[in-house]
Formats: C-alpha cells, structure tokens, sequence
C-alpha cells in the first residue's frame, strides 16, 4: 500500500491524527473517539483556480423566483417556515416506528402533481414501498423509487435524473466503498451526508434525510450532521399515544419554536389543526388538582391540562415527581407556597403531570401549577372554565408574561369564561378580550383571593 493510501484516524474532540485506531485519544485522552479519515489523495502543489467571475454583487442577487415548494401538508410547512427551499438539506429524526417514512411518502402525493420526485430508499424493497404506499393512498405518476446503498452511485443518479425533489430514506444505511467502516458509523454517516449536501447545492434540488436516534433519543452523529444539514426536525411522541410532535431544532429558513401536531391513523398521519381541543379532550370536570395553562409555541398558543396529587407519604423523605414540567421549577414553586403562604407539602408526595405528553417549559406555566398545587392541597375544585396565565416570582408575586393577547384570545375562543392573568397585563388587553372575566393579580394571594370570590359566587348561585 502506497504511503498515501494509509488509512488515519482523526479524534471528533481535539483533531488528534494517527495512523492507527486507538481506544484512548494520545491528544485529549478520551475514549471512543478515533474516527477513520478518508486517505488523502495524492498530489503536488495546487494550481492556482480564479473564480473572480463568479463573485457576485449582494444587491444583484434577485430572489423574485420561487424558492419554496408546498409540501401539501400544512403543519410540515410551518414547522419549515413556510415550505421546502430550494437546494436544502432537510434531516428529520426520531424514534423507529414513529412515523418518519410515513410523513416523507404522504407528502409525495401532493409533490407528484407538479415536481419529480426520487424517493431512495436503501432500507426497504420496491415492492414494499408499494404496499406501504397503497395502504396510505398515495399515488403519482411522478414518483419514482430507487433502491440502493452505494452514496455515490445515489448521488451520481440524481446528477444525471435532475429530480425536483429527493428523499433519502436512511442516511444510516448509506454508505461510501472507499471507507471501510460499516453503514452506520460516524465516518459514513458524515461523508454520505456531505456528499448529499453539495449534490443538493450544486443542483438546487431539496433534500430530505431520515435519520434514526440512539439510545440516548438523539439523531446519530448529530453533532457532525447539525453543521452540514440547514433544517434539523425531531419528531416526538409517546409509543402508547396516536398523537405526534414535529419540532424543529434548526432551521436556517424559518423559526425553531414552531411546532406541528399529528395524529397516527391506520390511513397515515392525520393533520392537527386544533391542538388545544385534542391536549383538552377527556379532561375530567369537578376534580381538585387541575387548572389550564397556555403556552406559545412559536406564533401558536396552545392550551394545556395540569393536574396534580398531593398525598399523604408513607415514606421518610416525600416522593416528588414532575412529567411534562421542569422538576426544579415545580420546587422553586412548592417552597414558594410554604415559605410566604404557609402551605405545608413537607410530608406530603407531589405528583405533577401534563397531560396528553406535553412539555411546559415557559415562564407562563407558573401559576397554573401553583394554582393546581394549591387546588390538590386544599381539596378545593377550580371552575372548569377557568385559565391562568403568569410567571411566579420568589416573593409571590406574579409577573408579566410574552404574547399576553394571543394567549388570552385562544382562552377566548376555546369557550373559557374566566381568566387570571397579571395585573400588568391589563392595559394590553384590547376590549374584544373583555368578554371573558379576568382577574388581573400581583401576587398569588390576590389569585388565591380570586378563587375564594368565585367558589362563593358559585355556591349562591347553587
């Protein structure tokens, strides 16, 4: 073997290059690190290449041309800020079994009507492709399937075929002859994705990849395929549940805080235009421990169930548990309720839960939790059409909140009758909001006072 062609070893922590594999990195001494390189090809000094003449003026640059496709699905786009651009590179993870595969075929229905697509597939057969996409109605006589593995024969196809649209269904099972580690490894999943990457700038054509998680719930190889992907999406959801979560965790052409929202059907994914009505249904009335919460997700409000349980321990130390919540959020605010309010959860276990598999991870989610903590200590039921809204501080009090007016309208239209928000908040509130009863409050005895206002009314009323 010529001295050229020596295969080396580059560490992905410090750059470290050896000419063997190692298990303990020389340079930086960690473990499992050494990753084969691609040999570096022979050659003597670089002749000079003079790309002046394509060195182009910013303001000449026009982007009047469509740059965007529609995928036909609704909550896709706005997860990617408003369509598929044009020569990005599209990754979208998650578990197996979540429905990666059956997304990228459903959207290959409304693409066929007027793009090309080339569907590749180096995990499944043509004839199964098939099955699968009869059993989800998908039929175009645009889509074209190729079954191959070789990255570069991949790529070389697309480069003489030109399709408007490509999906790599996986990166894991691609691979590049020349390097010796198996389909799957980092070295492969990285130089397949970088071959893919400049197929899809050279030629403007959009790329999506699947890519599978590890045990540990990431993407494989994230870190070297965040950097040359420009849209990164996970898709979340529990095995046990028929609703999905498409979150977006880069995007160079739109938001990352938009979510979409679907359900898994025996027909494929179904849309979700409604999520506060889907996290809401079978939502038990007259129960103690539960309040409503509104949380922004991107430019959409969606409304959330808390419940929680506060009972008696039969253990020395309480057992606290938080799922959907941030645990340590959840004892900031229990030690909030003891200190200034004299509530005592110091022997009791508290059980908090989001419901419907969500994750309330904003300032915003305060009150609703302290209110529903408060509820299941007191055994004191909160109406059914009531909705908080506002970040506890260390003192008790209630601070300001973002998007106070979008919130408090999806309360609105989702038929809520009373509100507590913060008191700060009241000016915003324009007067089409004033339908609904709200309670402006500084401080959680204010909210706690409001509460103790409407079980009265209640009970006269009864």
């Amino acid at each position: 073997m010529a001295k050229h062609d020596r295969i080396s070893y580059i560490c992905t922590e410090c750059g470290y290059s050896s000419s063997k594999w190692n298990g303990c990195c020389p340079g930086c001494g960690r473990w499992n690190t050494l990753e084969e390189a691609l040999p570096a090809s022979p050659g003597s000094r670089r002749s000079l290449n003079d790309l002046s003449d394509r060195i182009h003026l910013i303001d000449d640059i026009s982007t009047e041309h469509e740059i965007r496709y529609s995928t036909g699905c609704g909550e896709l786009d706005r997860v990617l800020g408003g369509g598929l651009v044009k020569g990005s590179i599209v990754l979208l993870g998650g578990e197996p079994g979540i429905g990666k595969s059956t997304l990228l075929l459903q959207i290959c229905q409304f693409l066929g009507k007027s793009h090309n697509v080339l569907y590749v597939s180096g995990e499944e057969s043509a004839r199964q492709l098939k099955l699968r996409a009869e059993r989800l109605g998908v039929s175009s006589d645009k889509l074209y399937i190729l079954t191959e593995t070789d990255a570069e024969t991949v790529s070389d196809t697309i480069t003489v075929s030109k399709p408007d649209v490509v999906i790599i269904d996986s990166i894991q099972t691609m691979q590049i002859t020349q390097i010796s580690s198996t389909p799957g490894s980092l070295t492969q999943v990285r130089e397949c994705t970088n071959l893919f990457m400049h197929t899809a700038k050279r030629l403007e054509i959009p790329t999506f990849i699947v890519g599978h998680v590890n045990k540990d719930g990431a993407i494989a190889g994230p870190k070297v395929m965040e950097h040359i992907v420009d849209t990164v999406l996970f898709f979340e959801g529990e095995r046990h549940m028929s609703y999905r979560i498409l979150r977006a965790v880069k995007n160079r052409f739109g938001s990352t805080n938009e979510i979409g929202v679907f359900d898994m059907q025996e027909k494929g994914l179904q849309e979700v235009e409604n999520p506060s009505q889907m996290l809401l249904a079978g939502r038990p009335l007259g129960v103690s421990g539960t309040c409503i919460a509104c949380v922004m997700e991107g430019s959409r409000p969606i409304l959330a169930e808390v419940q929680t349980l506060v009972s008696k321990s039969g253990f020395a130390s309480p057992k606290r548990t938080a799922t959907g919540f941030d645990y340590n959020r959840m004892s900031l605010i229990l030690a909030v309720l003891e200190k200034r309010f004299g509530l005592s959860y110091g022997a009791l276990d508290v059980y908090l839960n989001i419901v419907g598999g969500f994750k309330l991870d904003e300032p915003a989610g305060d009150l609703p939790v302290a209110l529903a903590l408060y509820s299941s200590l007191t055994d004191r039921v909160l109406p059914d059409k009531l909705i908080a809204i506002g970040e506890v501080g260390l003192a008790g009090e209630i601070r300001n909140v973002s998007h106070i007016i979008k919130r408090v309208q999806e309360a609105q239209r989702m038929g809520f009758e009373v509100c507590i928000v913060p008191k700060q908040a009241l000016p915003a509130l324009p007067k089409s909001s004033r339908k609904l009863r709200i309670f402006g409050v500084s401080s959680l005895r204010q909210a706690f006072s409001a509460l103790a206002k409407l079980a009265a009314e209640q009970e006269t009323a009864s």
